[in-house]
């Protein structure tokens, strides 16, 4: 299976469920400090010449592969995704199935104002902070989230691709 958390930055929300899916942040059953946000791969990293690529995080324990993907506000870019993914299971006798999964819906307004400042303004005294008080108050949910997504992709069904839009995260 290839697991891809998708988000509009990739590189907050999404980086921190790649993280909770690789099991390189344990579940959230204590407060993470700031120092275990921050290390997370990835988080608070990418920029705009990141939007739109897939960020390959790792292999699970399963040996599935997790990707992020930053789509900005673009609308098409899972659906195209999609689409080349059906036209490699016609073509190509890819055997994997693709579980696409938004992240977006767990982003609180700290971490909002906190990619703004950081990624968009480039100012981290002030951008850090919030990110790191988001983080915090969305980790549970996002572990949800992780945890749904893999049952998900583990149910028996005839789809080769899947996709998770994770209202019930909103927050």
């Amino acid at each position: 299976m290839i697991f891809i958390y998708n988000d509009y930055g990739g590189t907050h929300t999404t980086s921190l469920a790649a993280a909770l899916h690789l099991q390189i942040l344990k579940p959230p059953s204590t407060p993470l400090t700031k120092e275990e946000i921050l290390a997370v791969p990835f988080f608070n990293k990418l920029t705009k010449k990141d939007f739109g690529k897939l960020i390959f995080h790792g292999k699970d324990r399963d040996g599935h592969l997790v990707y992020t993907l930053g789509r900005k506000s673009q609308k098409l870019v899972v659906p195209s995704l999609i689409d080349f993914g059906l036209l490699l299971f016609e073509h190509f006798q890819v055997g994997e199935r693709i579980i696409f999964s938004n992240t977006s819906p767990t982003v609180p307004i700290s971490m909002s104002l906190g990619g703004f400042f950081s990624r968009g303004l480039k100012i981290d005294s002030i951008g850090v902070p919030f990110l790191v008080m988001g983080a915090k108050k969305c980790i549970h949910n996002i572990y949800e989230l992780v945890e749904n997504t893999k049952q998900t992709a583990l149910t028996p069904t005839q789809e080769k691709i899947i996709v998770l839009e994770n209202h019930q995260y909103q927050k």
